[in-house]
């Protein structure tokens, strides 16, 4: 099965709007994030999008519910978000709560995840300083 198979077979146990949205929002994260990771965590009930394997290389993930769709953020509490779509009181984690197709293709939203992989490049760099090759 491929992987788009896998995860509209994933997405098809929510309702019609949640697997709308979730697909839209899927799009949108891929066209974003070049060469990115996809996964699904079946346990967890989650896509994730990352870089590696470590969960320091995560840029964002997917969270699809009976309630809705969130977009979740790795260390989203350092992200800039002037226009306050992250929510969540967690100690790292931060996520937008989903609402509409108008939401996704906010340009909001794109800067949101620019800003998540520049983090991630920060990350990632700032990591491998002092490491032997």
């Amino acid at each position: 099965m491929t992987q788009d198979k896998t995860i509209d077979a994933f997405l098809s146990q929510y309702d019609e709007v949640v697997f709308t949205n979730a697909l839209r929002l899927r799009e949108v994260i891929l066209k974003n994030t070049p060469d990115v990771i996809e996964e699904i965590d079946l346990p967890a009930k989650i896509i994730g999008y990352s870089y590696g394997r470590r969960y320091v290389d995560v840029i964002c993930t997917m969270i699809p519910s009976k309630k809705g769709l969130k977009l979740g953020f790795y260390r989203g509490m350092d992200l800039p978000d002037p226009t306050h779509l992250l929510e969540g009181t967690g100690k790292i984690s931060r996520y937008v709560d989903i609402k509409s197709s108008k939401q996704i293709q906010s340009p909001a939203l794109r800067k949101l995840i620019q800003s998540a992989i520049n983090a991630y490049k920060q990350r990632t760099s700032s990591s491998s300083i002092g490491r032997k090759s």
